[in-house]
């Protein structure tokens, strides 16, 4: 039995996805061959040479940095004949795609090149909401609803053994006459009994990625698995609702900490791991002891690490104590700053002030720290958005980003998005790094591009050049040059080589 694990990705979009190396595990643990074909390092035709690091670093997100100084692959032979070539020469029984959805149609595009197509199955958040839409493609034969370890080994093992796979939990497929097999979900799996992650079968130059202007070799541990807040962009959420509903099981739990210790050893021993970023949608959902419990564990591993929480999560106590063990930065999401609207839209319940008053405790104790925004929500007008950018000028965070609303499949704003006739029903949604596919009157594409664009340089030049920025916002040749202008102004002036870079000795 072979698997070929297929992951398309562009360039700099989604870091080492540790699902793809956690099933790969699970499945040499039952004498299955494995293979990969990640995307990430090739040229998709069509997608402009898209390079997702370095458009973060051209809309001012990021700190500039230069892969040079390590050997990062970048393959420069055709795509689509080198898949061609790993089916042949692999010949593998299935094709497994991990893909989000905005990613989704690169995956299609690549599976209907081939010659000659294996059987296929798509897992991810994806497949889990959108498993009909999904299955309508004609290269996608299979979907994994929920998680996708119990699913894959069952059906790897029964493909094997040549026996029907009709009722294997978690899987849905499309029958000859075109009806869908609708399988239940199973339980959760438990986090603390899955093995080590098979970095292997990566490329060593996925290793690599960029953290306030360096390059490290860096690693992901995952610690949460879902989240416990409910923000109506998100699709974690409907996780929980769809666990409780299907199994009456809690999706959102935590891995021990023995596992993760053995995982960050393992990296760091094996691996040779300078940095770690933490896999969880919100690290501070921790109790207090659960807390204290992970900075005893940690503070002999001595490695450093990145996470991202909740604003109303912060304490002096926990920001000072993951400091002493080894945090360099963190990122946070503001998404909007109109209270209001983010109480009733996007479901976030803090005030402006706490906001404000709990990002002041990073910087008092010397953390850098970066903070998200989206602009162009469903509703939502150009005046609102000047809220967020009013907001994040009270905060002096070292990176701001700022995005356009992705309608992802399985939340809340999708559901409204469609409901306004904002967006269709099939509509695939695309990068957080692309303009916005929404189709709203009141705060049209090229208003929410144009301010999107110019968002960090209102949060950072002082208010006096706000005349002259808003020139820039303009999508004509007039508003790119200014915008240019601006930019090289702003790289010059704001990004001067950070005091909290690291000198990591090498191996």
């Amino acid at each position: 039995m072979k698997v070929l694990f297929l992951y398309p990705n562009l360039r700099g979009m989604n870091m080492l996805p540790p699902s793809v190396a956690m099933l790969s595990a699970l499945l040499k643990q039952h004498s299955i061959q494995v293979d990969l074909f990640d995307t990430t390092h090739w040229q998709i035709p069509g997608e402009c040479d898209f390079d997702s690091d370095k458009v973060k670093e051209k809309n001012l997100n990021v700190r500039p940095f230069d892969f040079a100084e390590h050997q990062v692959t970048i393959h420069e032979t055709d795509v689509f004949a080198d898949l061609e070539r790993k089916v042949q020469s692999f010949s593998p029984d299935l094709i497994a795609i991990s893909a989000t959805e905005d990613i989704f149609s690169i995956a299609i595009r690549l599976l209907s090149m081939l010659k000659t197509r294996p059987r296929t199955i798509l897992g991810g958040v994806f497949a889990t909401f959108a498993p009909v839409l999904a299955l309508s493609y004609p290269e996608i034969d299979m979907v994994c609803v929920g998680e996708g370890e119990n699913c894959i080994v069952d059906l790897c093992e029964r493909i094997q053994k040549g026996r029907s796979y009709e009722d294997v939990t978690n899987l849905w497929l499309k029958k000859a006459d075109g009806s869908i097999v609708r399988n239940p979900i199973t339980n959760p799996v438990k986090m603390e009994e899955m093995p080590l992650p098979d970095i292997g079968i990566f490329e060593e130059s996925r290793l690599y990625r960029p953290m306030a202007g360096k390059i490290y070799r860096m690693l992901p541990v995952e610690t949460h698995r879902g989240c416990p807040f409910t923000c109506a962009f998100c699709n974690s959420p409907s996780q929980n609702v769809l666990y409780k509903k299907e199994t009456d099981k809690n999706f959102f739990r935590k891995k021990p900490f023995d596992a993760v210790r053995q995982e960050m050893l393992y990296y760091r021993d094996v691996w040779k791991a300078e940095y770690f970023y933490f896999w969880a949608d919100t690290f501070f959902a921790y109790s207090d002891r659960e807390f204290d419990q992970f900075c005893e564990m940690y503070q002999d591993v001595k490695i450093p690490f990145w996470c991202q929480t909740r604003v109303e999560t912060l304490t002096e106590y926990r920001v000072g104590r993951l400091k002493e063990v080894g945090l360099h930065r963190m990122a946070m999401g503001i998404e909007h700053g109109n209270e209001k609207f983010r109480r009733e839209v996007l479901d976030r319940r803090m005030n402006n002030e706490l906001i404000v008053e709990n990002m002041e405790i990073l910087k008092r104790i010397g953390v850098p720290f970066s903070v998200n925004n989206i602009i162009g929500f469903p509703t939502e007008t150009y005046e609102l958005a000047w809220d967020t950018l009013k907001l994040n000028r009270l905060i002096s965070a070292d990176n701001y980003n700022c995005y356009s609303f992705s309608p992802f499949q399985g939340t809340p704003l999708r559901a409204m998005a469609e409901r306004l006739g904002y967006i269709t029903p099939e509509k695939i949604t695309r990068s957080l790094t692309k303009d916005s596919i929404l189709d709203m009157p009141q705060f049209t594409r090229t208003q929410i591009e144009g301010l999107r664009r110019c968002f960090v340089m209102y949060v950072k030049f002082p208010e006096s050049r706000w005349s002259e920025i808003k020139k820039a916002e303009s999508l004509t040749p007039e508003g790119d040059a200014n915008w240019e202008r601006l930019r090289e102004e702003f790289v010059k002036t704001f990004f001067v080589p950070a005091e909290d870079d690291l000198e990591i000795e090498k191996a």
